[in-house]
């Protein structure tokens, strides 16, 4: 089983979801879906569509348990459909210009429409769930839409909480935790879930897919905040100013603030610009939050691991996600 193999039946299950707005008098609607989706005008291709992780892990998944991938490719879709509904959204919320090193929708088709094209593909998620009844028993498959729409729930808690914190000065690592695990953990859990369940595993082995899962989405934020402060723009295709810009309570600013040194003085007094950046971004790691940021991110990790060889996937599919896991897990972008 070649994940090229898989990547491109992903991508040819998002299209058969996105063409249903393929219309003549909805042409401009599809347009922006497919070009936040990344296959359409200038940039597009493997960088502007990101790296498919979550469909990609639920196919494993499903193969894995010794399932059939391909009858669970609406559900890698919806799980897909659902991920960039929510950067559609979260590009507006942030001010964010950019997503992947091109504009983002809303900064040219303004903030009216994106939110629209977000909640087409919110729409479109939900009805590609729907095609699972064609090749699973329905009980299954209701049982697969309440745990998708849990995690909807969950992705939107997560989102509430990051926009809440930016405005609260008293925040705790209990707190960021908290956040992490709707707004990026919640997605990544249910993805092995769904694959595992889809797959034909029992209720004990899905847990281990989804614990797993979880500490997988915890990891990969903490590694996300360290390259939202610490990363290459070039790499990343976002901007490394913008998280402390925008007051974003990653993990790396709470340890600052906690250390209660020369960052958290300068934090309190807000204000800050772009030119201070570099500056605020050198204490943090001066006072060891990166290092600490970096442990944290560790011993996710550790515990993703452990969870994955107690799920103890089977086949090259097995292989795969292990192959998967240990990528994610030590990234630059």
């Amino acid at each position: 089983m070649e994940t090229k193999t898989l990547l491109s039946a992903i991508e040819d299950e998002l299209k058969k979801q996105v063409a249903r707005l393929d219309e003549p008098h909805t042409q401009l609607y599809h347009e922006m879906l497919t070009y936040h989706m990344g296959w359409t005008d200038e940039g597009s291709g493997t960088k502007a569509t990101g790296k498919r992780i979550r469909p990609l892990l639920v196919l494993l998944a499903s193969a894995a348990v010794g399932g059939n991938w391909e009858k669970t490719l609406p559900a890698a879709a919806g799980i897909e459909l659902i991920h960039n509904f929510s950067l559609l959204h979260d590009d507006i919320q942030d001010k964010s210009e950019t997503r992947r090193g091109r504009p983002t929708a809303w900064t040219i088709w303004g903030v009216a429409q994106a939110i629209n094209a977000g909640d087409g593909m919110f729409i479109l998620a939900n009805m590609a769930m729907g095609d699972l009844a064609e090749t699973h028993p329905a009980e299954t498959v209701l049982q697969g839409e309440r745990i998708f729409q849990e995690a909807c729930l969950n992705l939107t808690r997560g989102q509430h909480l990051d926009i809440d914190y930016e405005k609260r000065t008293s925040i705790e690592t209990g707190d960021y935790w908290k956040m992490i695990s709707g707004k990026t953990a919640t997605l990544i859990a249910t993805s092995m879930e769904l694959g595992a369940l889809f797959g034909g595993a029992d209720a004990d082995l899905r847990f281990a897919y989804r614990n797993f899962g979880h500490y997988l989405g915890l990891a990969f934020q903490v590694q996300d905040d360290i390259l939202g402060i610490w990363g290459n723009e070039a790499v990343t295709g976002k901007s490394a100013a913008s998280d402390l810009l925008e007051g974003k309570k990653s993990l790396p600013v709470l340890f600052g603030i906690e250390k209660d040194g020369n960052f958290a003085q300068r934090w309190t007094q807000s204000n800050i610009t772009e030119a201070d950046v570099p500056e605020l971004a050198a204490m943090l790691e001066r006072e060891g939050a990166r290092q600490k940021a970096q442990e944290a991110a560790d011993q996710m990790t550790d515990l993703a691991l452990n969870s994955l060889r107690q799920a103890d996937p089977k086949g090259e599919a097995g292989d795969e996600l292990f192959a998967l896991a240990k990528l994610l897990l030590i990234r630059e972008a």
